[in-house]
């Protein structure tokens, strides 16, 4: 006859949902990571996006400046230096809903052959709200 040892014969109740609960905890863990690097994901897009338009917002400025200078009675950098704020300021296309752009001038403190811009991209995500700003230092490089 043979004798059959008790120890062996499976696992108890305890053994199980130890088990179960380890699992479960890993896979949650795993989900977490996967939520926060999707989350990480859409903002750097969202972000590359901001800097692409307000790149694009730097590029119309310098574009405005080189028809003033060269198709505007030739070298009317003046015309361009005196614009308002109000006519150079465009809104961004309606593909990139939730992005607003402003785009402005900035003369103080700068010589008269000088123009200092800025592009500034403002987005809502989630609960936050985000910017990015560029700049650059326009000159008058026409010479008559």
């Amino acid at each position: 006859m043979k004798k059959i040892n008790k120890l062996n014969t499976g696992f108890t109740l305890v053994e199980t949902l130890v088990a179960v609960s380890i699992f479960s905890i890993s896979i949650l863990g795993m989900m977490s990571v996967l939520g926060s690097s999707i989350a990480n994901t859409n903002y750097a897009k969202r972000k590359i996006i901001a800097t692409y338009l307000a790149q694009e917002g730097i590029e119309y400025i310098r574009n405005m400046r080189d028809t003033a200078v060269l198709y505007n009675g030739g070298g009317n950098w003046n015309s361009f230096r005196n614009t308002p704020d109000a006519s150079i300021s465009y809104p961004v296309s309606s593909d990139f809903s939730g992005f607003n752009r402003k785009v402005w001038l900035d003369k103080t403190n700068l010589d008269q052959d000088e123009v200092k811009i800025f592009s500034k991209v403002e987005w809502k995500q989630g609960s936050g709200d985000y910017s990015i700003t560029f700049s650059e230092n326009l000159f008058n490089w026409y010479e008559i």
